[in-house]
């Protein structure tokens, strides 16, 4: 017993560490351990400031008690209390968090981009992520801190995070999403009381549907249900910077797997990713996420439906009042939200064919940008994608955005 539960934990944990770590058996140092959070270890202290970006962090609370990091940018000539441009939500994927826009040089990296482009540039982080700050009740290492799916996510972070910067511009937003942040953004925008406070939207390897998902090392995990044994195993935050993540990977990536092409079989094979700066990326991914979160994932896989967390027959008899867990219906977003969405050939984690499922489903025709040799990791930390995305993304926005010679 043992050894199957141990296997179960390498091949879990190789997975998800490997996604960041394309290089890493080159890097000697591997995924620095997990420091306990000092009052002045923020993200803008780390990345933003010292590229010479305004920067300043609000704290927003969720409804269910969740403490979030929400930091605000401005560009270098501005100033962050004399904003000009309108607000823009940059909402991460899976396993990470807003550092995800800084990771690469200011001519490079999106929260840069924007915010040189004149925008208000909003930068969200999730619960369990480590700018976060916790709960107004809840320990991190007790289990109902990690009792939450990308539901929750969707319909408390997102939406709390829209409403608290609605409320201090006094107008409407633009939102990104990437991966995970997609999902995030498509449930969300299925409530009107929330979409009403969105400008348009801007989805990087949009996922609803994860029904056609081709990765071969993901659904290998799924057909074994390795989900499921992490949460039977009583795992409920998954934190692969820990110390016993740290030496995990270091032992499989040493010499044992090739976690170049782990990335690969996991995300497809990314283009333009810059290998150069792995070691630093490593720095700062991946952040922590929650074992209820993966498997909502995997039952989306299985299933093939955008539907909320399934409990079984009995628990969504209570919950929810039916025997199957409800749909999120992209029909109910409504057809005057602007989208620009942009996806790769290269992507084996959001496919064409999900993506085709959703597009159908939406009332309004989004705006596609297709870009046939990128991966998934390519639209956050290609070398070319400023050109290649951003620039294409900037112009939507201006295009739909208030009239404004500042960006």
């Amino acid at each position: 017993m043992a050894k199957s539960v141990a296997a179960v934990v390498v091949v879990v944990r190789s997975f998800l560490l490997c996604l960041f770590s394309s290089q890493i058996a080159a890097a000697p140092t591997g995924i620095p351990s997990l420091r306990p959070r000092l009052p002045n270890d923020t993200l803008c202290n780390h990345l933003i400031l010292p590229a010479g970006y305004p920067c300043s962090e609000h704290k927003v609370q969720t409804k269910d008690g969740y403490l979030l990091a929400l930091h605000r940018v401005s560009s270098r000539t501005g100033n962050i209390s004399e904003q000009r441009g309108p607000p823009v939500l940059l909402q991460h994927g899976l396993f990470m968090a807003g550092d995800a826009w800084f990771l690469d040089s200011p001519e490079q990296s999106l929260g840069f981009v924007l915010a040189d482009h004149g925008f208000d540039v909003w930068v969200g982080n999730v619960r369990g992520t480590r700018w976060s700050h916790g709960h107004v009740s809840l320990s991190e290492k007790d289990k109902d801190f990690w009792d939450w799916s990308w539901q929750e996510l969707a319909l408390h972070d997102l939406a709390d995070m829209i409403c608290y910067i609605n409320s201090i511009t006094n107008t409407k937003i633009f939102v990104v999403g990437h991966s995970q942040g997609t999902i995030m953004s498509l449930a969300a925008f299925t409530q009107p009381d929330i979409v009403e406070m969105v400008e348009a939207a801007a989805l990087l390897c949009p996922i609803s549907y994860l029904g056609h998902v081709s990765a071969p090392f993901v659904l290998r995990m799924v057909n074994m249900h390795l989900d499921q044994m992490i949460l039977a195993m009583g795992i409920h935050e998954l934190d692969f910077r820990s110390d016993w993540g740290v030496n995990l990977m270091d032992s499989i990536c040493d010499g044992h797997v090739d976690c170049n092409d782990l990335l690969s079989s996991i995300t497809g094979r990314n283009c333009c990713f810059n290998n150069s700066r792995v070691d630093f990326y490593l720095e700062f991914e991946p952040h922590p996420s929650s074992s209820k979160n993966l498997r909502h994932l995997f039952q989306m896989i299985r299933k093939g439906t955008f539907s909320k967390y399934d409990y079984g027959l009995f628990k969504n008899l209570k919950l929810y009042g039916q025997l199957k867990p409800p749909i999120f219906d992209l029909g109910h977003i409504p057809k005057s939200l602007p989208l620009w969405i942009a996806y790769g050939g290269n992507d084996d984690l959001a496919d064409v064919t999900d993506l085709q499922h959703t597009l159908k489903e939406l009332q309004s025709k989004p705006e596609l940008l297709y870009l046939k040799n990128y991966g998934h990791v390519d639209f956050l930390l290609s070398v070319n994608a400023k050109k290649d995305v951003y620039d294409h993304m900037i112009r939507f926005f201006r295009s739909w955005g208030k009239s404004s010679s500042s960006y």
